[in-house]
């Protein structure tokens, strides 16, 4: 499953045995490609076709051309899904407030303490969930204010660890 952004609208589409579709909803178009870049579209005997203009794979971006109109399509993948599920999307911010637990589990180890210093990337508590380790590490750069956590300790999905 994947999400599409198309006009400021998100849309949810699934792929299964030949079959798209969009928001549970079975799409009942048919669907041809023309060329590596042009699919002709048929729905409800409406024809028109669709060119990709471009594409860009590390913003999973793309812009197409449909009825004489250029399009911006933001694309979100499974692995997208999950991270926003989370609660994990603003791992590229370097203005940190906090930390949360991505899931429920058992503090193992703690890196950090009240005062220091960290850069983005660097590990500071492991987390044991469903039997697997799971290094936490800084989304930004930040000073240590508060480790709410300790060793052994349980948490719940969201709760906050530690505060910068």
């Amino acid at each position: 499953m994947f999400s599409v952004i198309l006009n400021q609208k998100t849309f949810s589409v699934e792929k299964s045995d030949k079959r798209l579709k969009v928001n549970d909803q079975i799409l009942d178009w048919d669907i041809r490609w023309i060329s590596d870049r042009k699919i002709h579209l048929i729905k409800n005997g409406n024809s028109m076709e669709a060119e990709l203009v471009s594409l860009n794979r590390v913003e999973k971006s793309l812009q197409i051309k449909l009825a004489n109109k250029i399009v911006d399509v933001q694309l979100k993948d499974r692995f997208d899904l999950l991270l926003e599920e989370l609660g994990m999307t603003d791992l590229n911010q370097s203005n940190i407030q906090d930390i949360k637990a991505p899931m429920p589990g058992l503090i193992l180890d703690l890196k950090v303490a009240p005062g220091d210093e960290v850069k983005k990337g660097d590990v500071v508590l492991i987390l044991e969930a469903m039997k697997m380790e799971n290094i936490i590490k800084a989304p930004g750069d930040g000073v240590v204010k508060e480790v709410k956590v300790s060793l052994k300790q349980s948490v719940e999905k969201n709760q906050v660890m530690i505060t910068f």
